[in-house]
């Protein structure tokens, strides 16, 4: 990938609208996305504080999940994003439920609350005015809803309900995805994956993964994140433990399909990674070895009319009494024909240390693995929105740049690597612009992405510790008239804020 020089700008139009005129007025900001700095930041607990963060233009206000000491939403003064102020807290403990996400829109602020009494028992959504606090609506939607979003015009809310069991699977919901028609009193319709279960022989041929121990589908799909198309007419869901990706038709309120991502090949030298934490050493090599996509954050975007979802691959395991698929590869046997090396294999500076998917691999039933797979694709991925097809994959890059910006954890290469968990992507000018949290190397790549078949490295920035949200505040709602990147990080409770240089 090449990098962008300093020379490198976009002219950034934004519509900003007169305080007293309703007539819109253009104005341009000249921006380099190459050039993104710290300018601002706010600490608001300590583990597990900043987690998600959502910004409401109308009240310059950012809302932040906290749940370190209490359940609450930091509300954060933004008019000065170099002096980030506390204002409130927005209690939540009287709703029964502990926030794990918030987004905003036009006035309100919607909470995703998971049930605090029963875990696997149905979460809510709660609808704040982001001026006075007060309530404005509590719905109910499915087991554990993960992340929560407003559709961009603001008809519908929607979450991803990951309904995760309980530790023996005597209590396992279905996952399941809830859409709330803001505009007819939040009706909300809560939509499971049971109907696809006939197709389960095909899905898991184009890699999707399935392991129930109580052989339920439906309760097995997991849905983390969304995102929702422009036109507010189609959303993408990422269901990472099954290492897929469901489609989502709003206007009929039905899944529309499933895309099964497949695998990585990480015996290719443009994929080759680092797989020991007991090697004294960051070698990125090949290995015939496997990766599942499992995707975490999703985004989307269009280039010429045609629409494509981006995924950060971070890769995830299962680890209940009742089921649990992750295993070292030391500890796993291991097809003698097809890994005649394998006692080399297992030594810990190899793949010893390796965290694998155990419940996969078995090709032939003779209870060796035949096939090494391994959870996350240490990536981030293009895929067709409309196919679900690869476009493009970022390879061993978020990786070996994050080595090169000296940031790279080496004590989690037997894991998942940098492990991306966040992806946003903003139009700045003409240019489609992608920032990639990286959750061990507290670290944000940004790169250009306007063609979606060859992205561009731009610049990497140095976040808090273990940076969950991330949030982009185009120029024309920023409070400042100037474009915003917001990381929320739960390592450290910080919230730190970052602006281009101009021209």
């Amino acid at each position: 990938m090449k990098q962008y020089g300093l020379a490198v700008l976009a002219a950034v139009m934004v519509l900003a609208s007169c305080e007293n005129d309703s007539k819109e007025t253009e104005f341009t900001v000249n921006e380099n996305p190459a050039t993104f700095k710290e300018i601002g930041s706010i600490t608001i607990g300590a583990v597990g504080a900043a987690e998600i963060s959502a910004y409401d233009e109308t009240t310059k206000k950012l809302f932040t999940v906290n749940n370190s000491t209490t359940n609450q939403i930091d509300v954060i003064d933004l008019t000065d994003p170099t002096n980030p102020k506390m204002l409130t807290s927005i209690a939540l403990s009287s709703y029964n439920g502990a926030s794990n996400s918030v987004s905003t829109f036009g006035g309100k602020l919607a909470v995703a609350l998971e049930s605090t009494i029963d875990k696997q028992a149905n979460g809510k959504v709660v609808v704040f005015n982001t001026t006075t606090y007060a309530l404005i609506k509590e719905i109910t939607v499915g087991a554990l809803p993960d992340m929560i979003t407003f559709s961009p015009d603001g008809k519908y809310i929607m979450t991803a309900n990951e309904g995760e069991p309980n530790d023996d699977y005597s209590k396992d919901p279905n996952g399941t995805v809830s859409i709330i028609d803001v505009s007819n009193n939040y009706t909300v319709s809560t939509l499971d994956f049971s109907s696809f279960s006939s197709q389960l022989n095909t899905l898991k041929v184009g890699g999707f993964k399935i392991k129930n121990p109580t052989s339920n589908f439906a309760a097995d799909i997991e849905p983390e994140y969304v995102t929702i198309s422009s036109d507010s007419k189609t959303a993408w869901v990422t269901l990472q433990e099954n290492n897929g990706v469901a489609k989502i038709d709003l206007a009929t309120k039905t899944i529309s399909g499933i895309f099964p991502l497949g695998f990585k090949d990480f015996n290719s030298a443009a994929n080759a990674i680092d797989i020991s934490d007991k090697d004294t050493e960051i070698a990125f090599n090949t290995w015939k070895l496997k990766g599942m996509f499992m995707p975490d954050a999703i985004a989307n975007y269009s280039v010429n009319g045609k629409t494509y979802f981006i995924t950060a691959n971070e890769g995830d395991a299962r680890e209940y009494a009742a089921n649990t698929d992750v295993k070292r590869l030391a500890t796993l046997s291991l097809d003698p024909t097809i890994f005649p090396d394998a006692t080399a294999l297992k030594a810990t500076n190899k793949m010893g240390r390796l965290n694998l998917v155990s419940t996969m691999g078995d090709t032939d039933g003779d209870g060796d693995l035949d096939e090494l797979i391994s959870f996350g694709a240490r990536s981030f991925t293009i895929w067709d929105g409309n196919s679900g097809s690869l476009v493009f994959d970022s390879k061993n890059d978020l990786d070996k740049r994050s080595h090169e910006f000296g940031t790279y954890d080496d004590g989690r290469s037997d894991d998942k690597g940098a492990e991306p968990e966040s992806v946003v992507v903003a139009k700045m000018g003409d240019k489609n612009i992608l920032f990639v949290g990286l959750e061990r190397t507290d670290t944000v790549m940004i790169y250009d992405i306007t063609n979606p078949s060859a992205p561009q490295y731009l610049q990497s920035i140095k976040t808090g510790d273990a940076p969950e949200g991330l949030l982009f505040i185009p120029a024309s709602k920023s409070p400042t008239k100037r474009s915003l990147v917001v990381v929320s990080s739960e390592g450290d409770g910080s919230v730190k804020f970052y602006q281009p240089d101009l021209n």
